[in-house]
């Protein structure tokens, strides 16, 4: 999986622990999501919202990816 979660929060001066902080997930969750592992819609959710986006801008961040 591919996702632009890292070079969207960094271009945004968003930290790993204020984006998990933020959307009520684990920093270990945020670092693996960047690392490019998969993770639950529910997440990309509340990451998507805690950077200020709706669910329909989810290809900035989670491209090529079907929201079920």
């Amino acid at each position: 999986m591919t996702n632009k979660l890292r070079e969207y929060r960094t271009k945004n001066l968003i930290s790993k622990s204020e984006l998990a902080r933020t959307a009520g997930v684990s920093l270990v969750t945020i670092d693996r999501i960047e690392k490019g592992y998969d993770c639950r819609i529910g997440t990309k959710r509340k990451i998507l919202e805690a950077l200020g986006l709706k669910v329909e801008d989810r290809d900035l961040v989670f491209p090529d990816q079907e929201e079920g």
